[in-house]
C-alpha cells in the first residue's frame, strides 16, 4: 500500500492540495470497485424487447444492465435523504407492450417506526422517475423479499397494474401507476401476483394463517387453487405452451421465507389440460431442510428452478429439458469464475458452489445460454446454459458497478492507503488503486462483518479494525497490506440468553501509541501495547445502553474525543484514553435514530466539527463552546480534505441542507460559504460516511447506505 508516502514530516504538518482551479460545478461520480457483496434478490428481462434486464436489491436500489459494457447502471441514485428508504426494492414490473416503461415497489421495512413505501414509474427505462406515494409500508429488506414479483402490468392494458403488498393486501392502479387503491384480495400478506396472458386470470400467492396459491377470474373474487400445497408461493411463470410453474417454500411455524426459514417446499406444474402435479427435482427428506424459490422457462422450453435455504450441502439450481420430468443439477457440472474478485475467492474459501439465498433465476428470452441468478453476495450469469448436461456450464460474476455492499465505516487516511472501509458481511479493504478491486489490503476473512476501521494520523501505516470473530480486533503496520490479531480483547461475548452485540468501535491515536476500543453496550478500554493488555477508561459515560462513537485527534497524540448524545456533552482524553472529562456541555440531546457526528480535522490539532439534525457546529481548539455555522440547517455527515490553496484551511465537506437545499456541499473558507457539488440526479439517499482526500483538493469519497463506495471529482 505505497501509492502515498506513509511518513509525515511532523505533528504540525499542513497537507497542501494540488492547486488545481476547477470551476465550481456538480461532480463526476465513479464507483470504487469492490465487487458485489450484498443480497441480489430479483431479476426482470423484458419479454419482447432484447437487451433489457433489470435487477433489484434489498437495500441498494435497482439497476439496468448495459450488455455492451457488461456493467450495471444504478437507477435510484436520485433519491434524496428523506427518500432513502426507497432504496429497498421489493418488486419490479415492465409493460410487455412498451419497452421503455418500468415500475418498482420501494421501501425498506414493515415495523411501526418505518416510513411509508412508494411505487416508482419510469417512461425511459429508469433514467428518470415519477413517484406515487403509498399509505402503507413496503418491506424491501424484510423477510420474504426474495419472492415475487408482487407488481405486475396487465399485458392487455398497460394502464392497469396490480400490487400485492407484504402485509396490507392487494392494490390496483387503472391510470398507469399514478394512483393505487386497495381492492379485494385473497390474503393480507402476499408473495406474488401473476396474470395469465391467455385467459387474463390473476394468480396470487398468500401467506396468512393458511398459505397457498389463489386465482381470480375477475380480480374481485378469489379461490384457492385446488391441487397445490398450503405453502407460500415463491415465484411463478407461464411457459409458451400455457403450462404454469410455481415454486413453494414453507417454514416451521412461519410462512415468510428467506433468509433461513424454509424447512420444506416443492416445485409444482399445471399442464395445458389444467392438471397440477409436483415435479420437484429433490425433496427435503432425512432431516434435510429447504424449500424452492427461483423458477423460469427459457425460449427453448428449458425450465430452471433453485432451492432456498438449503444450508447443507448448499443451494442448487436444476435444469430440465422435458418440462420437469427429469432434472440436471448444475452444482457439480458448472464452473464459477471468481478470479477477478480476490475478496470473493476468500469469501468462498476456495470452493466452487452455486451460492446461498438463491431467490430468483431468470433466462434471457432472446438467448437461452444466458441465465442469471442472485445470491447473498452478488450474482452469476451463465455463458452456455444450453450445454448443461453435455459440458461444464460457465458462470461469470458480472457484478461490475453493482455495489450493494453495506459500508459500516469509511475514511481516507493522511498516508498509506487511499481509502479504508469496514463492510458488512464481506470484511472490507484498504484501497491503493481506486480503479480496481483490491487484491492486497483485504480485510480477511471476507465472510464476516467489520464494524470499524481507523488509522494513526501521524503514523498512517498503522491501521486497526474490529471484526466479529477471533479476538474481534486486528491491526496492521503496513497500511493494511497484512494483519495481526490483537493478543487480547475487551469484548465479552454474550452468554446464552443475552442479546447479540457487535465488537464495536476502535480508534488509533495520532502516533499509534495508544488504542481506544468501545465494544457495543460496554465502556471504553485503552491499550498502550498494541492490544496485549487493556484497561478500562475512567470518566467514560456509563449506566446507559451505549452506542457512542469515539474519534481520535490525528495531530495531537493520545487525544481522543466522544460525543455523549444522552447528556449533550463532548468529552476529551489527553492521556491516551486513560481518563475522560467534559470539555463541551449544553448541546441539545440527539436521539440515536436522528444521528449526530463529531469529527476532527485530520491535519489540525483539536479542531472539532459537529454535525447534527439542528445544524453544523465548529470549535477551532476544542473549546468549551461550539459556534453554529451559518446557513447550515441540517447536517448529516461532515468530512475534510486538502485545502484549495497552500496553507489554507482544509476543505470542509457536508452532507446536509444549506439554506433549505439538500445536497453534498464543499466549503473552502472554513464554512463561511458553501457550493453544492452534486445535483438532483445524484443524491444517493442516506450516507454512512463521507471523507475528503487529505492529499488531493476537491476529491470526495462517499459511502451511501447500500451502494458501496463512490469517489467524486470536480467537473
Amino acid at each position: 500500500m505505497n501509492r502515498r508516502q506513509v511518513l509525515l514530516a511532523s505533528a504540525a504538518i499542513a497537507l497542501v492540495g494540488t492547486g488545481a482551479q476547477a470551476a465550481d460545478a456538480p461532480y463526476t461520480w465513479t464507483t470504487i470497485p469492490f465487487g458485489g457483496g450484498g443480497y441480489v434478490d430479483g431479476f426482470l428481462y423484458h419479454p419482447k424487447a432484447p437487451n433489457i434486464l433489470y435487477t433489484r436489491t434489498d437495500i441498494g436500489g435497482m439497476y439496468r444492465y448495459d450488455f455492451a459494457a457488461k456493467s450495471w447502471i444504478p437507477l435510484l441514485d436520485h433519491l434524496s435523504h428523506d427518500e432513502a428508504d426507497l432504496m429497498g426494492v421489493l418488486s419490479m414490473a415492465v409493460d410487455p407492450n412498451d419497452p421503455n416503461k418500468v415500475y418498482a415497489a420501494c421501501g425498506l421495512y414493515l415495523a411501526d417506526w418505518a416510513g411509508k413505501g412508494a411505487i416508482l414509474r419510469s417512461n425511459d427505462q429508469g433514467k428518470t422517475w415519477q413517484k406515487t406515494a403509498l399509505d402503507i409500508k413496503v418491506g424491501g429488506n424484510s423477510d420474504g423479499r426474495g419472492s415475487g414479483d408482487r407488481l405486475v402490468v396487465d399485458p392487455k392494458d398497460g394502464k392497469v397494474l396490480w400490487y400485492g403488498s407484504n402485509q396490507d393486501g392487494l392494490w390496483k392502479s387503472t391510470d398507469g401507476g399514478a394512483s393505487f387503491g386497495k381492492v379485494n384480495g385473497p390474503a393480507t400478506n402476499l408473495s406474488l401476483v401473476l396474470i395469465d396472458p391467455a385467459s387474463g386470470a390473476i394468480y396470487a400467492g398468500g401467506y396468512d394463517a393458511k398459505a397457498g396459491l389463489f386465482v381470480s377470474q375477475d380480480g374481485t373474487s378469489w379461490q384457492p387453487v385446488e391441487g397445490t400445497p398450503a405453502q407460500m408461493p415463491q415465484h411463478a411463470v407461464f411457459a409458451a405452451d400455457g403450462s404454469l410453474y410455481v415454486t413453494f417454500a414453507h417454514g416451521d411455524g412461519k410462512n415468510v421465507v428467506n433468509p433461513s426459514y424454509a424447512s420444506q417446499g416443492g416445485v409444482w406444474k399445471r399442464d395445458k389440460a389444467g392438471k397440477w402435479r409436483e415435479i420437484s427435482p429433490i425433496k427435503p427428506v432425512g432431516g434435510a431442510s429447504f424449500g424452492f424459490s427461483g423458477v423460469d422457462v427459457g425460449p427453448d422450453g428449458t425450465v430452471v428452478v433453485s432451492t432456498i435455504d438449503r444450508w447443507w450441502p448448499g443451494d442448487e439450481v436444476y435444469v430440465s429439458r422435458d418440462g420437469g420430468g427429469t432434472w440436471i443439477p448444475l452444482g457439480d457440472k458448472s464452473k464459477h469464475d471468481a478470479s477477478g474478485y480476490p475478496w470473493l475467492i476468500n469469501f468462498l474459501k476456495g470452493q466452487d458452489k452455486m451460492g446461498h439465498w438463491i431467490s430468483d433465476v431468470k433466462i434471457n428470452p432472446f438467448n437461452g445460454d444466458e441465465m442469471i441468478y442472485g445470491t447473498g453476495y452478488g450474482l452469476w450469469m451463465s455463458e452456455n446454459l444450453t450445454k448443461a448436461g453435455s459440458e461444464t456450464v460457465r458462470f461469470a460474476f458480472n457484478i461490475k458497478d453493482l455495489e450493494e455492499t453495506a459500508t459500516i465505516q469509511m475514511t481516507s487516511p493522511t498516508g498509506g492507503a487511499v481509502v479504508l472501509a469496514a463492510l458488512g458481511d464481506v470484511g472490507g479493504a484498504a484501497w491503493d488503486d481506486l480503479t480496481a478491486t483490491p487484491s492486497t489490503g483485504l480485510f480477511t476473512p471476507a465472510s464476516e462483518t467489520n464494524f470499524s476501521v481507523d488509522y494513526g494520523g501521524q503514523a498512517p501505516a498503522f491501521v486497526a479494525r474490529t471484526t466479529n470473530s477471533g479476538s474481534h480486533g486486528m491491526y496492521s503496520e503496513d497500511a493494511g497490506a497484512s494483519w495481526t490479531a490483537f493478543p487480547a480483547s475487551p469484548y465479552r461475548r454474550p452468554v446464552d440468553g443475552q442479546p447479540w452485540k457487535s465488537s464495536g468501535i476502535i480508534v488509533v491515536s495520532a502516533k499509534a501509541t495508544s488504542l481506544l476500543w468501545v465494544p457495543e453496550k460496554e465502556g471504553a478500554w485503552y491499550s498502550t501495547d498494541k492490544g496485549r493488555t487493556w484497561k478500562e477508561a475512567a470518566g467514560w459515560p456509563s449506566g446507559r445502553d451505549q452506542g457512542l462513537t469515539p474519534i481520535s485527534d490525528k495531530v495531537a497524540d493520545g487525544v481522543f474525543y466522544v460525543h455523549d448524545r444522552f447528556s449533550g456533552a463532548v468529552l476529551i482524553s489527553v492521556d491516551g484514553g486513560a481518563t475522560f472529562k467534559p470539555i463541551v456541555s449544553g448541546l441539545p440531546k440527539v436521539e440515536g435514530w436522528q444521528g449526530a457526528q463529531l469529527a476532527v480535522v485530520p491535519t489540525r490539532m483539536r479542531d472539532l466539527w459537529f454535525a447534527a439534525p439542528y445544524g453544523l457546529l465548529h470549535s477551532r481548539d476544542a473549546e468549551a463552546s461550539m459556534s453554529q455555522v451559518k446557513d447550515v440547517d441540517v447536517a448529516w455527515c461532515v468530512g475534510f480534505g486538502a485545502a484549495k490553496v497552500k496553507d489554507g484551511y482544509p476543505a470542509v465537506y457536508l452532507a446536509g441542507k444549506v439554506k433549505g437545499k439538500e445536497g453534498l456541499w464543499r466549503s473552502d473558507d472554513e464554512g463561511r460559504s458553501w457550493v453544492r457539488i452534486n445535483d438532483d440526479a445524484h443524491q444517493f439517499g442516506h450516507f454512512r460516511a463521507i471523507a475528503g482526500d487529505p492529499l488531493e483538493w476537491g476529491t470526495l469519497y462517499i459511502a451511501p447506505h447500500g451502494r458501496g463506495l463512490l469517489v467524486g471529482k470536480p467537473g
